[in-house]
């Protein structure tokens, strides 16, 4: 399954956003709702939360890798939580990059596990318990603030300072996965990425909230392959236009680009498009790293096409470095407190 937010979202409201309103207005309602009432499970070790406001990428993948890499620096033994979003397992999973490709447990969850052990679950509870079991002592889980049936002990919701929250309507109007107020109420800390000023004014709500604010760039790996080079540059993600720029600033000259939807799978008709397209104009193919686990474990036209390409890589860089170290020593504070809750609570 593959989504594609519609450009309207992102742009400043106009009549498609108001003439939705309705809608918006019940779908913001039902999540509120959810959000407000849902019974959370309790998991059995610490649970941090990597969302976002919207539909679509603020960075919560690299986000949620950087606090790995930060808890691994500690002593701890950490696992992602993913969903498996574009992948066709639907039973708990642990992830082997070994063995399974990106059809079967999602491009992100590929990721993931190549820095830490990965579970793939359509129910949060049953993910929880595996990575327990295999020996977690934190999750990190990527998506899931609005609708998680975990209980989170700490929850940090990304947003991106380019595209802020879009045209700020609720979905199918606008972005907005839930009511604002409600997604704000039940944060713990809010990350900026980046230097532009669409995320401000929520920044601003958030802090006033006595919300804990933390800044962050995604910073590209350093490639000198690619200075001067000139390039066909190519994303299936939510953002295409994050990815451009990112090739933009470690000097890469992009004369073409080629966007896909968001966890797209290429056709073999687009995968040799790309191919014949650079070949004709002498250009170097480059592409991200999500779009290269999709194309990992293939033969034939996409193995080609992923020996061909240049992989982008960015890390995602805090300003205060011991920011991410702060968040899980407050996941884990905050899980004792739980665990004390809940034994009185038995008592």
């Amino acid at each position: 399954m593959v989504s594609e937010a519609p450009p309207f979202w992102w742009e400043k409201p106009d009549w498609r956003a108001y003439a939705l309103m309705p809608f918006s207005a019940i779908y913001g309602a039902i999540a509120g709702k959810r959000m407000r009432t849902a019974k959370r499970a309790s998991a059995p070790i610490p649970v941090i939360c990597v969302g976002n406001f919207t539909v679509g990428g603020a960075g919560k993948t690299p986000t949620s890798i950087a606090l790995a890499r930060a808890a691994k620096e500690m002593g701890h033994t950490p696992g992602f939580l993913s969903r498996g979003y574009g992948g066709s397992l639907d039973v708990t999973t642990l992830v082997d990059c070994d063995r399974h490709r990106s059809d079967a447990v999602g491009d992100e969850a590929l990721l993931l596990a190549s820095e830490a052990m990965t579970v793939i679950s359509r129910k949060r509870v049953d993910g929880a318990r595996k990575l327990a079991a295999e020996g977690a002592d934190l999750i990190i889980m990527d998506d899931g603030f609005q609708s998680a049936r975990l209980h989170l002990d700490f929850a940090l919701v990304v947003i991106d300072s380019v595209r802020g929250i879009g045209n700020g309507h609720l979905v199918p109007g606008g972005p907005v996965r839930a009511p604002i107020p409600e997604q704000m109420r039940q944060l713990s800390a809010l990350l900026k990425v980046g230097n532009g000023d669409a995320a401000d004014a929520l920044v601003r709500k958030a802090a006033r909230a006595g919300k804990a604010i933390h800044v962050a760039t995604l910073q590209p790996r350093p490639d000198d392959t690619l200075a001067g080079k000139n390039m066909l540059a190519y994303a299936g993600i939510a953002d295409p236009e994050k990815f451009y720029r990112t090739v933009r600033s470690i000097g890469g000259l992009i004369t073409t680009t080629r966007s896909f939807p968001d966890h797209h799978y290429f056709t073999e008709d687009e995968i040799r498009s790309l191919i014949d397209d650079a070949e004709r104009e002498g250009l170097l193919l480059a592409t991200t790293a999500k779009d290269a686990a999709r194309l990992a474990g293939h033969s034939g036209p996409a193995r080609e096409l992923l020996e061909r390409s240049k992989i982008v890589e960015v890390d995602m860089i805090f300003d205060d470095p011991h920011g991410p170290s702060a968040m899980i020593e407050a996941a884990f504070r905050n899980f004792r407190e739980r665990r004390l809750r809940e034994g009185a609570a038995k008592g």
